[in-house]
């Protein structure tokens, strides 16, 4: 039994053996084979851009030794090409023929390896006019003030645009850029927080510096009052005069806290324009604010129609 085992140990390790001095001798042996190639590009002219993206891998035939094969396959380097010697085809088609970058491209390939061929011999690119456009900003946001506050000012946006760069026929497509949502609950005080600029999908080539913009807003208590308010009738013809049972609305307005003592009944001017009624044959008056401060939050005019009769 002992001397079988023996027998079976060297048959093994000869054969072992066998197999690597099969594959030494297989692997240094030269042989041609296609290897696809992942491609970048430079020297793409400055004043234009990619608009879609170019092919990625080339394949290449080439000539070397199993063991250069087998190491290629495991290492391979994006093969740089060089796009400054374009042609066009259309106004915003333009290829390069690979065979005038066979010496560039076999100075890439690994020491052993003869470029013999490349598959590809003409690689387009889409290239568009790089150009530059202002982009308004469109915040999204989800605020939600707390009972009796609410925003005193406009809600400030900075930057509210920016200047991005791209393909002209990209660039004019796009009109604004919306951002993350805010969202903000219970809101009883001023209030700045920051959020992303959203880039839009399938649009990889358009760039700008900013990526994200600030927005705040100033938060106060607001509280409500009241003035009776004299009305004028504008648009009565010479000859005629009206009557109403009343000379005065009431004009209820919401206001923050801190511009209330500033409000008094000369702070608005109410109408009626009796064009409108005769045009619409309406046997009353519309009364309408025209004049109030700006940093009032929202009014409304009691009664909302005033009846009148015609004296003649």
């Amino acid at each position: 039994m002992k001397g079988t085992k023996k027998v079976s140990k060297n048959f093994i390790g000869f054969l072992v053996a066998s197999v690597l001095i099969w594959l030494l001798i297989t692997l240094s042996k030269e042989y041609t084979t296609t290897i696809a190639y992942p491609v970048s590009y430079i020297k793409i002219p400055q004043d234009k851009l990619l608009q879609s993206t170019p092919k990625e891998e080339i394949d290449i035939v080439i000539k070397a030794s199993g063991f250069k094969i087998i190491t290629t396959k495991f290492k391979k380097k994006p093969i740089v090409l060089t796009a400054n010697s374009l042609i066009r085809k259309s106004s915003t088609k333009y290829y390069f023929l690979t065979k005038n970058q066979l010496i560039n491209i076999q100075k890439q390939l690994l020491s052993g390896i003869q470029l013999q061929q490349i598959v590809q011999d003409t690689l387009f690119l889409d290239l568009g006019t790089l150009a530059s456009k202002k982009i308004a900003i469109k915040p999204i946001l989800d605020i939600n003030y707390h009972v009796g506050y609410d925003i005193s000012k406009k809600i400030n946006i900075k930057p509210d645009s920016i200047i991005i760069s791209g393909p002209e026929s990209i660039i004019n497509k796009i009109n604004f850029f919306e951002t993350t949502i805010l969202k903000l609950d219970d809101v009883k005080s001023d209030f700045k927080e920051k959020v992303e600029i959203l880039m839009p999908k399938n649009e990889k080539n358009i760039h700008f510096k900013k990526e994200s913009i600030t927005i705040s807003g100033v938060v106060e208590k607001f509280t409500e009052g009241s003035f009776q308010i004299p009305f004028t009738i504008v648009n009565l013809p010479e000859n005629l005069e009206l009557k109403t049972l009343s000379k005065t609305v009431e004009v209820i307005f919401v206001v923050g806290l801190s511009n209330f003592n500033k409000i008094n009944k000369d702070s608005f001017i109410v109408e009626c324009d009796y064009k409108n009624a005769e045009k619409n044959n309406l046997r009353y008056l519309i009364p309408k604010v025209i004049s109030r401060p700006n940093f009032i939050k929202s009014v409304k005019v009691v009664p909302i129609i005033i009846d009148f009769l015609i004296q003649k």
